[in-house]
This record gives C-alpha cells, sequence and structure tokens, in this order.
C-alpha cells in the first residue's frame, strides 16, 4: 500500500509524529501518529485560506490544535512522494484510516510524474524544502522574456491560461522532457505544488502575471 505523503516529522508538544497527505477524496490533510498509544487524528488543509478544518473525531486532549499547528509548520515546504504506511511499534497492521485515505488508482498523481519530481530537485533547499522564492524568480524571468506569453497577454488570455503555459513550459525543460503537459495534467501539477504550501506556489507569479495583462489592457 502507497500513501502519498511527506516525510514524518516528530513533535515537541505531545509525544507524536506527524506528516501531511494527499487525501482520496482529494485535498491535503494533516495526520498524527501518537507515539505513546494507537490513537490518530487528522486535520484537512483549507485550500482557500490554508488553515486547519478538523476531520472526524478527535480527543482534544491527546490531539490539542496545538500538536497541529506545530505538525503545519513543520512539515511546510515539504515534497511528497509515495511512501509505505508507519510502523510504530504498537503496530500488528497499518491503520485503516491510511487505508482509505490513500490516493485512488483511477486518479492522476502528478507527484509521481518526472516533472514534479524535477521541480522538486531542482527548487529544493538543502533542508528538503521547497524554495517558492527562487522557483517564482525563475518563472518570472521566462514569463518576461517570452514572446508566446507577450502575445498571449496582448490579446487578453486569462491569467489561468498564461500561467498553465508558463508552467507547463519549465517543467517539461525542467524534466528534460521535448513534449509538455496536457492542460489537465498541468493544472493538478500546480494543485499538487499548492498543496505542499497552500498559501499557494505561484502567488508571485500571479501577481506578475495580473501585473503584464492591466498594462497590456492599458496599450
Amino acid at each position: 500500500m502507497r500513501i502519498i505523503r511527506t516525510k514524518a516529522v516528530e513533535l515537541t508538544s505531545i509525544p507524536a509524529i506527524a506528516y501531511k497527505q494527499k487525501l482520496s477524496q482529494g485535498g491535503a490533510g494533516i495526520k498524527i501518529h501518537r507515539l505513546d498509544r494507537d490513537e490518530t487524528a487528522v486535520s484537512t488543509l483549507d485550500k482557500r485560506t490554508g488553515g486547519l478544518v478538523p476531520y472526524g473525531k478527535a480527543d482534544p486532549d491527546l490531539f490539542p490544535m496545538e500538536a497541529f499547528d506545530e505538525a503545519y509548520e513543520l512539515t511546510m515546504g515539504m515534497p511528497y512522494s509515495g511512501r509505505g504506511p508507519l510502523k510504530l511499534s504498537y503496530d500488528e497492521a497499518p491503520h485503516e484510516e491510511d487505508v482509505t485515505e490513500e490516493a485512488p488508482a483511477e486518479q492522476v498523481d502528478m507527484s509521481l510524474s518526472p516533472e514534479y519530481a524535477a521541480l522538486v530537485e531542482r527548487y529544493s533547499d538543502e533542508k528538503g524544502r521547497m524554495n517558492y522564492a527562487l522557483m517564482n524568480k525563475d518563472f518570472i524571468q521566462f514569463a518576461a522574456k517570452s514572446k508566446t506569453v507577450a502575445d498571449m497577454a496582448g490579446r487578453g488570455a486569462l491569467q489561468e491560461e498564461i500561467l498553465n503555459f508558463v508552467v507547463k513550459s519549465r517543467a517539461a525543460l525542467a524534466a528534460n522532457r521535448k513534449e509538455s503537459l496536457d492542460d489537465a495534467s498541468t493544472e493538478l501539477l500546480i494543485e499538487t505544488l499548492d498543496e505542499i504550501d497552500p498559501r499557494g506556489a505561484f502567488k508571485e507569479l500571479k501577481s506578475y502575471i495580473n501585473r503584464m495583462l492591466a498594462k497590456a489592457q492599458r496599450g
């Protein structure tokens, strides 16, 4: 069984380890495993605000919000990869929650794509966290020099169209692939990168594109 998640981190607020994972119903969640008993709890990540939303019932004495906040901070910027369920000292079998939260086989998982792997390798810092500032800087430089981007802005393309073009172009270059991803796969790639840091992987790039479009409209 494979779970799409980050590396596990050890918490100091409670005796537990935690990780961020992709959920089968979509989106991402923070999961905490207590180290002193067979208890787990999950909070999902709100895509709009990046905030934590409790998922299911959990004893607040065992899983205080402070622990979820710590797990959120420790896993921020960590990339996903396919990993097996955690095996703790009291474990005899994988947790049932892990089985139900595993990404379904029919769902396209861009965290396993060569484009995702190449971007993670190129833009991860020495601690293994994504350096979004550097990634946005490189992507903005590409957009600023691209005649295709300039033409798209000139004809009033949507922000999402230009964003997709920039991301698919840079992802193909990073992965050394001749063919770019299609639009649907590019959108999934952007969504997966956004889940690493819910504040938005391409916040600066989107702002730059908006400025380009506003300037083009002014003529």
